[in-house]
């Protein structure tokens, strides 16, 4: 590696005004359920344009209380994506709900609603897309198969804060049960963290009592009237989150900034769009259509069929610049393959993709000689190893 700096793989943007709230809630002593967290809850829920939010210690947990919520259970099964992080499958099996995998759009990687409705059965109990990458899931047709069959419908939107649907709704704001995330690389952070958007004031208290052990507020302290967990978020991560929501649209923007200059430059080194191209292209991540809007994550690109991408990773990483594959399909780790199953083959659009994945450095102002830096490691590195 020369004298370059290293470039991270993702970095989180903090200000002044995150050290300032955070500062009032250790000069207030009351680090954990004081004032700061139903303040973030109420400036999330304004923010998303819904009745009630609940901050919860990660997006891990928000799932698992929705899914407490949907009252999915043992003899269930879940329809889901195999293109996921682990935690919208594991969170099934938290309460003895089984995921029932299918395959993925090519173009959005999204959940593929015709392949979901052809795996439901009289088994299912529910579905739970994930809006991959930050990008909007059917949710339309989803919420009409799920409405047919008289089931419910869980979002993973752990990635999508700021996504718009088909239809113009945001992400999460849509009536289901939603999970948002706060994550360092997330759109915006509290460090770890998460919310649950309940489906209504009856869910909303009852998560409020099982993320504190299932205590109610009107309890005397070490009294509870259900099984709890301990899945609080501190009034410090609360404080960090208030900070981030007040520039929200600051983040977002230019989260799109640095995936506009990603695609002008790889463009013209000759990559191709989502859904279009030859298997030996490189080709870019989906962009907005119609009134879908990406709210932007990651910036994971496909690689040109044949390309070695662990190599493809080393050899970054050896000139000083982070990559990961993004993602490794859930349905292929040793765990699911035990408990379920599952084998390579079953849904070929998403084990193409995770083959193929490559996530670059990705954060709010990821200087533009950085991208060029990047994006022409990249060239040289396929230019002389990406095909077979």
């Amino acid at each position: 590696m020369s004298g370059s700096e290293r470039i991270p793989l993702a970095r989180p943007v903090l200000a002044g005004r995150e050290e300032e709230l955070v500062l009032e809630v250790l000069r207030s002593g009351m680090l954990s359920l004081g004032p700061m967290l139903p303040r973030f809850e109420r400036a999330f829920a304004e923010r998303l344009g819904v009745g009630d939010a609940v901050a919860v210690s990660s997006g891990t947990a928000a799932l698992h209380l929705a899914v407490r919520e949907l009252g999915w259970g043992a003899g269930d099964e879940v329809v889901t994506t195999p293109l996921s992080f682990i935690a919208s499958s594991n969170c099934l099996l938290f309460e003895d709900a089984l995921p029932v995998f299918c395959d993925v759009d090519p173009v959005t990687l999204t959940i593929d609603p015709a392949a979901a409705e052809a795996a439901t059965g009289s088994a299912t109990a529910g579905l739970l897309p994930v809006h991959i990458f930050g990008w909007p899931a059917a949710m339309g047709r989803i919420e009409e198969i799920a409405e047919a069959r008289g089931i419910g419908v869980l979002e993973d939107a752990a990635q999508a804060l700021g996504t718009v649907c088909d239809d113009g709704r945001q992400a999460g704001a849509r009536g289901n049960p939603a999970a948002f995330a706060f994550y360092a690389n997330k759109q915006m952070t509290t460090g770890e963290g998460g919310m649950l958007v309940p489906s209504g004031p009856e869910w909303a208290a009852a998560a409020r009592s099982e993320r504190n052990q299932g205590r109610a507020p009107n309890m005397k302290f070490m009294d509870h009237d259900r099984l709890g967990f301990n899945y609080r978020l501190t009034d410090l991560q609360a404080a960090i989150g208030i900070a981030q929501l007040e520039r929200l649209d600051e983040l977002l923007a230019a989260r799109s900034e640095v995936a506009a200059a990603y695609g002008e430059r790889l463009a013209e080194l000759g990559a191709a769009p989502a859904g279009e191209g030859d298997p030996g292209d490189l080709v870019l991540p989906a962009s907005d259509r119609g009134k879908e809007r990406r709210s932007w994550f990651v910036y994971v690109v496909r690689l040109p069929t044949g390309a070695d991408r662990d190599g493809v990773i080393g050899e970054l990483d050896s000139r000083g610049i982070d990559a990961r594959p993004y993602l490794p399909c859930i349905h292929l780790s040793d765990l699911y393959r035990e408990l379920l199953g599952t084998r390579e083959g079953q849904f070929p659009v998403a084990e193409e993709f995770s083959r193929r994945s490559l996530a670059l450095p990705f954060y709010p102002g990821l200087p533009e000689a950085s991208i060029d830096r990047v994006v022409g490691e990249l060239a040289d590195i396929l230019g002389r190893d990406s095909r077979s």
